[in-house]
């Protein structure tokens, strides 16, 4: 094998599952060439109507695009677009375009270019990933407006459309607009140099069934055009220029997997408990709308998790308004009911910043002024957040869910501002849910080991792993010089939890798991044993789980919640979970399909 030809490994993030191999077509992005120059005084008011005139040509542009994906795949897909619509209708961005044209006296494709350019650094700071692939949209948007303004007719063709086979797409970027206008039978894949999980065009080519690794970098420069690409979109891998030997490996790891997920897929429908007759609630964690067609497809029994920072971050220098609230949260609860959906309140700060930095940057923001905390400093903001989450509940059943909550002083200083709302809307003559249930997250030590007093003045727990393991082994997960010592398997860790559950039964509260442990099948039947009421998480991740919570029996998980219990060391006791994980899959689906 040649130098040039010799096989490379790249590792990205896998984002939409399933192996796929072919040539790659190579595209890059390029970025819009700005012009600048000063307008004379007599001229700006054109300017502004040129501006407009953009605004109007590309929402055009965009209802078109969203109604051929409706046709094409579907009415949730197309639903992506309505973000683009919503950043086409942005007041701030729009306002302050128009300040920047009247200050500067520069042309008006200057000025927006200037403006976006805000928006978009100030969401790519952000550590959530969710926050951060909004830029993806904003970006897609204000290329369109750029290109309309500047009287570019296209906003550059992938050119895939003259391709004779099917391809992998590589490419630097690829957002939701790149997705919407290829036609399937061209793609094979998709390999891109940024992305997340959570971005639109990802969501698209899951939607597509659309293998697809994003967070590679450098990716369209090491990749050549008609180079051999393998992509496993379950692990994250592509493999460029694959040797014979790869390529049957690949062939049947990928002949496994879509065995194994077929199996699992074809269980879902059937009821979450244990072969021994217990029911364990298996729940949805979404982030908007669109990701409804995919919690009834999962048949998830409701939403345990309704993460709300994407819907209220609507704008930079202004948190979203309380109709406008009000109008998502009721699309959910309308579509979902009559199942449940828990709505948690605005968890913001630490790793996600307010719009505009409104109270400034803080040395330690894990440890500061974030979620409740600053939703109680701030009664007006989340009383609209409560206002919105009350109205959005006669449609459905609407939960409420309180993040970062220390001791139950906070939860009964939140509910004082609940029933305060209640008189408001009553006063308004306002429709709201007179009896809408309240909970609690713990996800910090404090709460845990006062969650017997928390639950009782609650209807629900649910354990935020995530943060409460960060926070009990004092480890930042996004440091990577700590991020190893994050050990779900640390025996404080799992004391902890099952301290948690026992003391909310003992209140007669059910407890739910909404953090990364509820949807490892390796720590599901641990958490079962300990007695969790309700395990959320990503609607695509609950097949599996629940095909593994329909092949392990309540005594054998609170048997090996015992023993895991009496283990000291992580190391000893992921073996063991692993072992027993292991031995279940082996039962389920032979030695074969074993990960």
């Amino acid at each position: 094998m040649s130098e040039e030809n010799k096989e490379i490994i790249l590792n990205g993030i896998p984002a939409a599952p399933g192996v796929v191999h072919g040539p790659a077509f190579v595209f890059q992005h390029q970025e819009v060439d700005v012009p600048v120059y000063r307008v004379p005084e007599s001229k700006l008011e054109n300017e502004k109507d040129r501006f407009e005139k953009a605004l109007l040509q590309t929402r055009s542009q965009i209802l078109r695009v969203r109604q051929e994906i409706a046709r094409k795949i579907g009415e949730s897909e197309a639903q992506i677009f309505d973000a683009h619509l919503l950043v086409l209708e942005d007041k701030a961005l729009i306002d302050e375009t128009i300040s920047a044209v009247e200050d500067s006296g520069n042309n008006i494709e200057h000025c927006f270019a200037l403006v976006a350019r805000r928006y978009i650094d100030f969401f790519d700071s952000m550590e959530d990933e969710y926050l951060r692939e909004r830029v993806a949209d904003i970006r897609d948007v204000s290329k369109r407006v750029l290109s309309n303004l500047l009287g570019e007719t296209s906003l550059g063709s992938m050119g895939t459309d003259a391709l004779s086979e099917p391809h992998i797409l590589v490419s630097n970027s690829i957002n939701v607009s790149d997705v919407a206008q290829i036609k399937r039978e061209r793609i094979l894949g998709f390999v891109s140099e940024s992305g997340g999980r959570t971005s639109h065009a990802v969501i698209m080519a899951r939607s597509m069934k659309v293998p697809a690794v994003v967070g590679l970098e450098n990716a369209s420069e090491l990749i050549e055009i008609s180079d051999t690409v393998i992509v496993d979109g379950y692990d994250g891998l592509v493999i460029v220029n694959p040797t014979v030997d790869s390529l049957y490996r690949y062939g049947q790891i990928s002949e496994k997997r879509d065995t194994i997920r077929k199996i699992y897929e074809s269980k879902v429908a059937l009821p979450s408990e244990t072969v021994d007759g217990s029911k364990v609630k298996i729940m949805a964690n979404i982030e908007e709308a669109g990701e409804i067609p995919s919690v009834l497809e999962s048949r998830a029994e409701g939403v345990g998790l309704f993460r709300t920072e994407g819907i209220v971050l609507r704008e930079r220098q202004a948190l979203a308004s309380e109709d406008l609230q009000f109008d998502q949260y009721q699309r959910v609860v309308e579509q979902l009911a009559p199942l449940p959906v828990v709505i948690r309140t605005l968890d913001i700060g630490g790793d996600k910043e307010l719009p505009g930095n409104l109270f400034g940057r803080e040395q330690n923001p894990f440890m500061g002024f974030r979620a409740i905390r600053y939703c109680l400093k701030n009664p007006e903001i989340f009383k609209e957040q409560l206002k919105a989450v009350l109205r959005a509940a006669t449609y459905g059943k609407a939960r409420l869910m309180y993040p970062m909550i220390s001791g139950v002083r906070e939860l009964l200083e939140a509910n004082q501002l609940l029933e305060e709302c209640k008189l408001e809307l009553k006063e308004r003559g306002e429709a709201y849910s007179e009896d809408i249930e309240v909970g609690s997250m713990i996800e910090i030590p404090s709460a845990a080991y006062t969650a017997d007093v928390i639950a009782e003045n609650c209807s629900f727990l649910s354990i935020g792993t995530n943060d409460l393991i960060q926070y009990m082994l004092a480890v930042d997960r996004v440091n990577d010089s700590i991020a190893h010592l994050y050990d779900p398997s640390h025996p404080g860790v799992l004391r902890t939890i099952k301290a948690v559950i026992d003391m909310a039964h003992e209140k007669n509260t059910p407890v739910a798991v909404c953090g990364e442990m509820a949807s490892d099948p390796v720590y599901v039947p641990l958490l079962v044993g300990m007695g969790a009421d309700e395990l959320s998480m990503s609607p695509s991740l609950i097949p599996e789980v629940k095909f593994m919570i329909r092949h392990i029996s309540m005594g054998s998980a609170r048997d090996l919640t015992e023993e895991i219990l009496s283990l000291k060391r992580p190391r000893q006791i992921f073996r063991r979970l692993r072992e027993f994980y292991r031995g279940v899959m082996k039962d389920a689906v032979g030695e074969d399909f074993l990960p």
